[in-house]
């Protein structure tokens, strides 16, 4: 089980090795707060930044259109899906995507393309995103405004999904609070996360963690859920 609202790459990496995939969406998103104010002001704006940058699919579709009538403006996304996307919607290449998929890295990906330059950068993100990202290329010496691409809302599934789920797949600190409101910590019996950051949210809200993945990446991802599989076969 995936928390994700979409099919994407983790799904098709975890179908590769032979996992039945489902995927339970957690969190439904909706217009901001202001109906989207700020972040058409901000668009409209959009070629007095240099960069802008985007953490999620949703984000990447809520800015793509402006990013396309704005090829001077470089782009940046936090993973392979959202990149996807965000490419889909501007008509063109992605210019920074980290290798492993989190926020950290994404600011220091940024940071080594910008080799000690000072630019201006619009990050677009969830309301409930933490201000990690912004916070990290602000220690940079960058200028970051940071807006609100759109407003996301706990959904509680059917708990009947449960049922015969080996695996949960938590690819987010997000996904892993989404998780403990909507169950609590009932869990199946393998729990993977893709990071420590991810790890210790998960545990912090009581969930019992059965694998970290040592590279913070789908792909390690997989890797650590294929391999709790090898020591721990389902009856």
């Amino acid at each position: 089980m995936v928390t994700r609202d979409r099919p994407g790459e983790l799904g098709r990496l975890l179908g590769e090795r032979g996992a039945d995939v489902i995927h339970v969406p957690l969190i439904e998103t909706t217009d901001p707060d202001d109906g989207g104010v700020a972040l058409a002001a901000a668009l409209g704006n959009l070629s007095e930044h240099d960069w802008l940058v985007v953490t999620s699919a949703v984000g990447a579709e809520r800015v793509g259109d402006a990013a396309k009538q704005h090829p001077g403006v470089a782009l940046a996304a936090v993973g392979t899906t959202t990149a996807r996307v965000l490419a889909d919607r501007a008509g063109r290449p992605i210019d920074v995507v980290p290798d492993r998929q989190v926020v950290v890295e994404l600011a220091e990906a940024l940071n080594v393309r910008l080799r000690g330059a000072h630019v201006s950068i619009l990050v677009a993100q969830a309301d409930r995103a933490p201000g990690t990202l912004a916070d990290l290329l602000r220690a940079a010496g960058h200028d970051v405004t940071v807006v609100t691409a759109y407003s996301t809302q706990l959904r509680v599934p059917d708990p009947t999904l449960l049922t015969d789920i080996d695996a949960l797949v938590l690819a987010s600190g997000s996904a892993a609070t989404s998780w403990v409101a909507a169950f609590g910590t009932e869990a199946p019996p393998i729990v993977v996360v893709i990071g420590p950051t991810t790890a210790q949210v998960a545990r912090e809200l009581g969930l019992k963690v059965s694998a970290v993945a040592t590279d913070y990446s789908l792909a390690g991802l997989v890797d650590a859920v294929e391999r709790q599989f090898i020591l721990h076969p389902p009856e």
